[in-house]
C-alpha cells in the first residue's frame, strides 16, 4: 500500500510539470493530457519494461492513468493560478522526485533486480518522464542539459532504498530516510544554487 501512495502522488507531481508545460508550449487540450500522462508514467513505463513487467502497472491499474488525466485536466482549466504558485510547485517537485525515486528503486528491487539496478532504475523512474516531456515539447532535456542538481539526488535516494532492501530493513525504514535524502538535496541545491558541473568553455 505504501508504494502504491508513493507513486500516485510522484505521477501526480511530474503529471502537472507536464501540463504546464504544455499548456506554455500552446498544446490543445489532447496535447496537455498526452503529455501529462507521459510526463507522469513514462519513467515508470521504461522502469516496468527493464524488470519484466509487461505490461506495465500503471495500464492495468485504473488509478495510474486516472491521476495523470485528472491532474492534466486541472493544469489545463485552472493553469494561471498554478503558475502563480510557483515555489509550492518547486517544492512538490522535490518531494515527487523523492517519492518516484524510493517507489521506482524499492519496485526493481522486490522483481529480483540487484542493489546498484535497482538504484538506477529509481532514477530512471525519477527522470524518465522529463525527459519524455522535453522531447516530446521540443526541447533538450531539461535533466541532462542544465546543471540542475536533479538526476544526482534521485540516485542517491534510490540508492539508500535499495540498499536498505538489500539488509532486509522494513519497507517504512527503508523509504522515509531515502526520500528525505533526496528531497532534501534537491531543495538545499535549488535553495543554495548548487549545480552539477557543466564543461568549461573553449
Amino acid at each position: 500500500m505504501l508504494l502504491l501512495v508513493l507513486d500516485l502522488l510522484g505521477i501526480a507531481v511530474f503529471a502537472v510539470s507536464g501540463a504546464l508545460l504544455a499548456v506554455r508550449q500552446r498544446f490543445d487540450i489532447v496535447g496537455v493530457l498526452v503529455l501529462a500522462t507521459l510526463t507522469g508514467l513514462g519513467g515508470g513505463w521504461i522502469r516496468d519494461v527493464l524488470i519484466g513487467v509487461a505490461p506495465p502497472t500503471s495500464l492495468e491499474d485504473w488509478r495510474y492513468l486516472t491521476v495523470p488525466v485528472a491532474c492534466g485536466l486541472v493544469a489545463f482549466w485552472f493553469h494561471p493560478a498554478l503558475e502563480r504558485v510557483d515555489r509550492p510547485v518547486i517544492v512538490f517537485d522535490a518531494f515527487g522526485l523523492g517519492l518516484f525515486g524510493v517507489a521506482g528503486a524499492l519496485k526493481a528491487a522486490e522483481h529480483g533486480a540487484g542493489p546498484v539496478a535497482a538504484a538506477i532504475l529509481g532514477m530512471v523512474t525519477c527522470i524518465g518522464g522529463g525527459i519524455i516531456r522535453d522531447v516530446l515539447a521540443g526541447r533538450a532535456p531539461v535533466v541532462l542539459t542544465t546543471g540542475e542538481l536533479y538526476a544526482i539526488p534521485a540516485l542517491a535516494g534510490s540508492a539508500v532504498a535499495a540498499a536498505g532492501f538489500e539488509v532486509g530493513l522494513p519497507t517504512v525504514a527503508v523509504a522515509i530516510p531515502a526520500a528525505a535524502l533526496t528531497i532534501g538535496w534537491r531543495l538545499l541545491a535549488i535553495w543554495r544554487g548548487w549545480k552539477a558541473p557543466l564543461p568549461k568553455s573553449s
